[in-house]
């Protein structure tokens, strides 16, 4: 049985007047190292974010960082490091005095580094946080690379089933096409768009722009889903600085408030998820992070939301309340999702164009919205805007993390 737990927030009109009373939390710059398949060690992509973190804020010095939060999900596999947030300190030359930590959650790794230092921003215990997120996902070995991806599941029941990304999500999209006649065209048109968007996009890992029929004529992987469903196995880092809002303006005249938060988990087991097509939890993070900003989709200016296959960014258009249930794909027909339509989502590329990178996707996904709101991206993928939402998915669907972002102050 799936118990769905609400939490209930003050207004953001009530703070002060007897509600909850929240510091407001700003991130004042970030940025990011190139994603792809790199030759860079896991150090050195640290080092390369770090810089560019550094270069974005350049107010900050480094020993004025007091905390570090660590979002990686596969280091000790992927790259031999299973203490990795001191490696990282020492790479990018600061020294915390207040917390140091990892934070690993799959593929919303980053966002847990992000909601930690937000906690402890909030309770006095941080003055300022860097949050980074790094992986180096590619081995020398393919095999060996997929066998570490097999233990995000269950490993007893799940992973060693073969129960890996790939073929769970293709049982996801041959129930969501059966269960609702959504189309393979539609489901493609997921990929055309995302990386249309991420072929302006420098960093990015990948900027070549494909057809329907390239995307449909694709590699089958774990049928239906072929190789241009989904999203790459990537290297990568990135890093914000979060701090109060009353120190933000020290930094930057364009800080980026976190306005709201959602976080649900319900199972782990594939068999013990509450429906495959419908993601409950989902809902829960959505509906949790819009409460706490106060807002509704309808104020949202675009959303960075978690494609790791194209048929999940389908069902996000459902359970995250941009369209009815089962309209998916009609949603992207229409041109609801594009850059110009009516909620652009993952103007950057998403996780399909720009690439998975577990620990970093989190903090790309901010970075974008940093970078939106400065009128700092490519004219073509330019949106702008006041309020923006950023998601993430872990495991098999099963846990969901949602951050409402405001220009506000």
């Amino acid at each position: 049985m799936a118990y769905i737990i609400e939490i209930k927030y003050a207004s953001p009109n009530d703070r002060g007047k007897g509600g909850i009373e929240v510091n407001k939390v700003a991130i004042v710059g970030g940025g990011l190292a190139k994603f792809g398949v790199r030759k860079a060690t896991y150090k050195e992509l640290a080092q390369e974010a770090g810089k560019a973190v550094f270069d974005d804020i350049p107010n900050l010095d480094r020993k004025d960082v007091d905390s570090l939060f660590l979002g990686t999900a596969g280091s000790d596999r992927f790259a031999f490091q299973c203490y990795p947030a001191p490696v990282v300190a020492e790479q990018v030359g600061v020294q915390p005095s207040n917390i140091i930590m990892r934070t690993e959650l799959a593929c919303a790794s980053g966002q847990a580094a992000m909601r930690a230092a937000y906690g402890s921003i909030v309770a006095g215990i941080t003055d300022i946080a860097l949050v980074m997120g790094v992986e180096k996902m590619n081995t020398p070995s393919m095999a060996e690379a997929q066998t570490t991806m097999a233990a995000v599941m269950d490993r007893e029941w799940d992973g060693v089933n073969g129960m890996s990304a790939p073929p769970f999500f293709a049982m996801i999209m041959q129930r969501h096409m059966y269960e609702y006649g959504t189309t393979r065209e539609q489901i493609a048109m997921v990929s055309v768009k995302n990386h249309d968007n991420s072929s302006t996009n420098p960093l990015g890992h990948f900027q070549k722009t494909f057809t329907l029929d390239q995307v449909m004529d694709s590699v089958m992987i774990a049928s239906p889903i072929r190789l241009l469903d989904c999203s790459g196995i990537t290297d990568g880092a990135g890093g914000i600085v979060m701090t109060s809002a009353e120190r933000a303006k020290e930094f930057t005249d364009t800080p980026v408030y976190i306005e709201g938060m959602g976080q649900c988990n319900m199972g782990s087991l594939v068999t013990n998820l509450p429906n495959l097509t419908t993601w409950e939890p989902l809902k829960v993070a959505f509906r949790n992070a819009l409460k706490m900003a106060g807002k509704e989709i309808k104020d949202l200016s675009f959303a960075e939301v978690h494609d790791c296959f194209t048929i999940s960014e389908i069902i996000i258009y459902e359970d995250g309340g941009m369209c009815e249930k089962g309209e998916g794909g009609k949603y992207i027909e229409d041109g609801s999702p594009y850059i110009g339509g009516k909620l652009p989502i993952n103007t950057h590329g998403g996780l399909l164009g720009t690439g998975h990178p577990l620990g970093a996707t989190s903090i790309a996904q901010v970075v974008e919205v940093i970078e939106q709101f400065r009128g700092e991206v490519p004219k073509e993928r330019y949106v702008g805007g006041d309020c923006a939402l950023t998601h993430n998915l872990s495991g098999n669907a099963n846990v969901h993390s949602v951050l409402v972002l405001g220009r506000g102050g």
